[in-house]
């Protein structure tokens, strides 16, 4: 908190002082104060009409250039810095794993049927994914941060809100630039554009770049190091225009091929000395137990975290004017792939990993609107129609490695063996010497009678002993006191037990698993703005969506330790009569998840279908009263919408030998969620110099879609009741053209209501409690001073801040008496920062940039790691990164 004052402080002291210096440093800035745009009149297009932030009824942070190109944005990432209710995280992958908060509220996970919560749009058009919208971006016009329901104009999947960027369009004036940039890790960086007309009517753009840099993550068993970037796109745009026509065609293809996502060892459970032996063994280490601030972790030899993404796309965006009414097109074609490979349990053993997993995303997407107005201007009306048609291919590839055995052998060894003279196993990977329980309970060496059992293995043991030792054959029926327990001798028994179980061969486990969901939805639309008088407006929009998701899949596990447990669920008699020992002593539900993991559990072969539709009305009602042409006033209720799915992960299907009911296809299939929303807000300015806009928003969710840990895999849990509310305020301070200061703070409380009752679930105990990774309070301030030099050369000072309230990351159940899970963030400042020139009309500059000035360690997110009891891994957030930046226009 001491350091926010100090931060606060410093950018109030600025504020105050920095004017005057601009006035005495440069007169020239004075000369043309009345011949710039101001920070508070960027034209937006939030109801897909062209209006100005501060007269357009909802809650949206709008972005110029200008500022996207002073903090250095390069992805949708970036842009969290600017906008405090937005809020990024990215997991295993960058490509899959990315996901985007407004207001608390996401869609997380590393699985691509997931669709997100916060519709992402380039130049009007829908990214399926926000993972595929993570690709560098071009040269911009602005981008608008909505928040809240977007459930009218704004497509499919926006109950927490939109992100719309506008990319730079062709121009008919020949210009262009080229610029570079190195820094620290080896970061380069080379971009530029060329734009210019061909005719009076047709003018061309093309844009591209290539930006490389090393990991930041050390592998402490190599000299690699991971999270590094390395990637190019390219983009060809056309323009033609005339008065009353005008048709833009995109062009872009993308592709990365980096290493990602590397997770830290931040907390270790009991399991961790079982890891760090088994490593040991093998001249490596199991985990790095370090502090996480120096991001070093174990990865296995020869497994890697190899991310490669191959994205491109068409589009084209009609504009006509049909008499007096307005229509617009735009329909696009995108094309993406990725590639991973994964050392999936995080650490230096080989228990398991991917290789070759696959996924790819086919979109077709056409959206028409008609646009006009009746009644002399009192009715602007809108209508239109939605369509999108998506294959969603999936691969997957979890596979077990050299130390599969020996991990599952090492803990039940440690786990069990105390109560088996001293050691235990079931695979045979430690050795001859170590025998397997039933090994140990058909010991010859020990006397057939009850007391002598009692005497070697403790009397809770003993009539367990005698009545297993009976149904082998090895000892007399007698010998078995436990009431209902088959004492016959079953054939084979003896020989199951005494021998170790079939295990797993290193490069089994899916081969593979193969998902494909195809998806057709349809929408009409309205959004009318009824202008009741000159100051009172009232909105009303109305969205008929329908949806149809087909899904097939095809299961091929081979996994060799899920041998005994087919055995057992097809009713061998031997499998069965030593899976029931191993009920009796608590082992068999824990053996069977370890061996026979649901993400590669042979028991659920074969192909499945499932289909299932949804037809859902979401809508809009606001009422605005401009109090004063620079004060607006308004209110009103948003119904929001996302659509069910399938979860593409065989380990969401249910085992027989767990209770479950078998694998189908419906085990796959979550419900939609829907959100009803109430905001009230005020907008107000005082000329060109200040803003303030507050809004209180209110945000109920029935089937809120949650992704969680089960203790063995992710599963989709749709919460019945989940409430956002809270308040947001910004402000644009900009008393002269060269000195502009945006202030931002958001309160947001997002919680799984109280009611709710997860008794049973993988979130029992989060009844009431914050969402995890939202902070509470988020403060955003970005401060630029671009004072006269000279007559043609500015200066440029640009400093920005973030500071996150302190957060639970996804880990942990919350300790009762802290309220913390096992990972937090205590609350930290993310500082960056520019000092440079640019002449005036920007086309030229030079730059020093710092991004994380004071090197704050954070975790981005985080989870509990599979089959590692008590062991909890965090994604680092990025380190400082510093260097210099060249650009030359012209």
């Amino acid at each position: 908190m001491r350091k926010l004052q100090l931060y606060s402080a410093s950018a109030l002291a600025l504020m105050v002082a920095a004017p005057a210096f601009a006035q005495d440093a440069a007169p020239a800035a004075q000369a043309d104060a009345d011949d710039y745009q101001s920070a508070n009149e960027v034209v937006i297009t939030a109801t897909r009409r062209n209006e100005t932030v501060q007269d357009v009824p909802i809650a949206v942070t709008a972005v110029p250039a200008e500022l996207l190109d002073n903090a250095g944005v390069k992805d949708i990432r970036g842009l969290e810095q600017l906008a405090p209710s937005l809020q990024s995280s990215t997991g295993q992958s960058s490509a899959t794993g990315t996901t985007l908060y407004i207001r608390g509220i996401t869609t997380a996970g590393d699985n691509p049927g997931f669709e997100p919560a916060v519709g992402v749009f380039i130049d009007g058009v829908f990214r399926a994914r926000a993972g595929v919208a993570v690709s560098e971006l071009p040269e911009l016009e602005r981008v608008e941060v909505l928040r809240g329901p977007q459930g009218t104009l704004f497509g499919r999947n926006t109950s927490a809100g939109a992100l719309s960027i506008f990319t730079a369009q062709p121009a008919f004036d020949l210009g262009g630039y080229v610029e570079g940039s190195y820094g620290n890790y080896n970061a380069f960086e080379l971009k530029g554009a060329v734009t210019g007309p061909v005719t009076e009517q047709l003018a061309l753009r093309l844009d591209g770049g290539y930006r490389k840099r090393d990991g930041y993550i050390e592998d402490v068993n190599s000299d690699r190091a991971i999270n590094d970037v390395n990637r190019w796109y390219a983009r060809a745009q056309a323009l033609y225009d005339t008065s009353t026509f005008s048709f833009r065609l995109i062009g872009d293809y993308y592709e990365t091929d980096e290493q990602c996502c590397g997770a830290l060892s931040v907390v270790r459970g009991p399991f961790a000395p079982i890891i760090e032996g088994i490593a040991a063994a093998q001249g490596r280490d199991g985990l790095y137990t370090g502090d996480p601030s120096e991001r070093r972790m174990a990865i296995t030899p020869g497994r890697d975290f190899s991310e490669k993404v191959r994205d491109w796309g068409i589009s084209g965006e009609l504009n006509a004017e049909l008499g007096d009414i307005k229509f617009t097109s735009i329909t696009a074609y995108r094309n993406w792939r990725a590639l991973r490979n994964q050392d999936i349990d995080f650490s230096g053993i080989d228990r398991a990993y991917r290789d070759g997993y696959r996924n790819r995303l086919v979109d077709f997407t056409q959206e028409v609107r008609f646009q006009g107005s009746a009644f002399g201007g009192a009715l602007d009306w809108l209508v239109g129609g939605f369509y999108l048609n998506e294959t969603n291919d999936l691969r997957d590839t979890v596979r077990v490695g050299n130390d599969a055995n020996r991990y599952v052998d090492s803990i039940f060894n440690a786990l069990a063996g105390p109560s088996f003279g001293g050691s235990v196993q079931f695979y045979g990977s430690l050795g001859p010497t170590v025998p397997t329980p039933g090994a140990v309970f058909l010991n010859p060496a020990v006397p057939n009678s009850l007391p002598a059992l009692q005497a070697v293995y403790g009397a809770q043991l003993a009539p367990l002993v005698g009545c297993f030792r009976a149904q082998a054959g090895t000892a007399p029926a007698g010998l078995c006191v436990i009431p209902g327990f088959p004492s016959a001798p079953i054939p084979g028994l003896a020989a199951l037990a005494a021998s170790p179980l079939p295990g797993a061969a290193a490069g089994q486990g899916n081969n593979n698993d193969d998902f494909r969901v195809k998806t057709n939805a349809f929408a009409l639309f309205t959004h009318n703005i009824i202008n009741i008088s000159d100051k009172l407006t009232l909105t009303l929009g109305a969205r008929l969506n329908y949806e149809k998701k087909d899904l097939t899949a095809t299961i091929n596990s081979n996994t060799g330790s899920c041998t005994f447990f087919n055995q057992v669920r097809n009713g061998d008699p031997a499998a069965t009569a030593y899976a029931n020992v191993l009920r009796q002593i608590g082992l068999f539900n824990n053996l069977f998840l370890l061996s026979c993991n649901p993400a590669v559990n042979s028991e659920f072969n074969g192909s499945y279908a499932h289909d299932q539709d949804e037809t859902k009305v979401t809508g809009t009602a606001k009422l605005a009263y401009k109090i004063t042409p620079d004060i607006l006033l308004y209110g009103g209720y948003d119904r929001g919408y996302k659509s069910g799915g399938y979860n593409l992960d065989q380990a969401t299907f249910d085992s027989v030998l767990l209770g479950g009911n078998g694998a189908q296809g419906s085990d796959l299939a979550f419900g939609s969620e829907s959100v009803d929303a109430y905001e009230i807000g005020l907008k107000t300015q005082w000329g060109r110099a200040f803003t303030f806009n507050i809004a209180g928003f209110y945000q109920k969710f029935s089937n809120l879609q949650s992704l969680v840990f089960s203790g063995n895999n992710f599963v989709v849990q749709n919460v019945d009741s989940t409430t956002s509310k809270g308040v947001e305020i910004d402000s644009i301070i900009q008393p002269v053209r060269d000195f502009t200061v945006r202030l931002g703070y958001s309160f947001i409380d997002a919680r799984y209501d109280a009611d709710n009752n997860f008794a049973g679930t993988p979130l029992q105990g989060q009844e009431g409690r914050q969402l995890n990774n939202q902070p509470k309070h988020t403060i955003t301030a970005a401060l630029t001073w671009t004072p006269a030099v000279t007559s043609d050369i500015r200066g440029l000072f640009h400093i920005d801040m973030r500071y996150n309230s302190e957060v639970n990351i996804p880990s942990s159940n919350p300790n009762p008496a802290t309220g913390r899970t096992a990972l937090y963030n205590p609350g930290y400042p993310l500082i960056a920062a520019r000092i440079g020139i640019q002449t005036e009309d920007r086309k030229k500059s030079l730059e020093f940039f710092v991004e994380n000035l004071t090197n704050q360690y954070y975790h981005v997110t985080g989870f509990a790691v599979p089959e590692q009891t008590g062991n909890y891994a965090a994604y680092p957030g990025l380190p400082r990164f510093f260097g210099v930046r060249a650009k030359v226009g012209f």
